[in-house]
């Protein structure tokens, strides 16, 4: 197990959520915290509120990768780059995560809710690894704030 796997359980333990563990990972490569940020993706858990929404893990990945390519202030301009890997990493998902599951709502996810830990977490470990990657294929140095 890695240090990035044993944070995210560590983050799990200490009550936070899927979109939530996503982004404070994220701050933490940049060496920054954000608490308004993290508690504002706490709205995105247990698919939005309902276990019939879409997992959080896939609405905190979308918000991260707008972390690192989208508008933040009037001087910035959103990166071209980040509707194409929006649609990457939903098409990702819908065949990773959705094909495990069959579906991608928290209900569909969870199951029976008996593995639960196991299921949630290696969603969020997974998704993590590949919005990680998408980044530093689109050219994001993700440890780096964004210019």
């Amino acid at each position: 197990m890695d240090q990035t796997m044993m944070r995210m359980m560590e983050l799990g333990y200490n009550g936070y959520y899927c979109s939530q563990i996503l982004v404070i990972l994220a701050l933490e490569a940049q060496g920054k915290e954000n608490p308004d940020l993290v508690r504002a993706m706490g709205g995105l858990a247990h698919g939005y509120g309902s276990e019939e929404g879409i997992c959080g893990t896939l609405t905190g990945a979308a918000c991260l990768l707008g972390l690192y390519a989208g508008k933040g202030t009037d001087d910035e301009h959103e990166d071209e780059m980040l509707k194409y890997m929006l649609n990457d990493l939903k098409v990702w998902f819908d065949m990773t995560v959705g094909g495990r599951y069959g579906g991608i709502t928290c209900e569909a996810i969870m199951g029976d809710r008996t593995e639960i830990r196991q299921r949630c977490g290696a969603v969020v470990a997974e998704t993590y690894a590949y919005v990680m990657g998408l980044l530093a294929s689109s050219g994001y140095d993700v440890t780096k704030v964004k210019d």
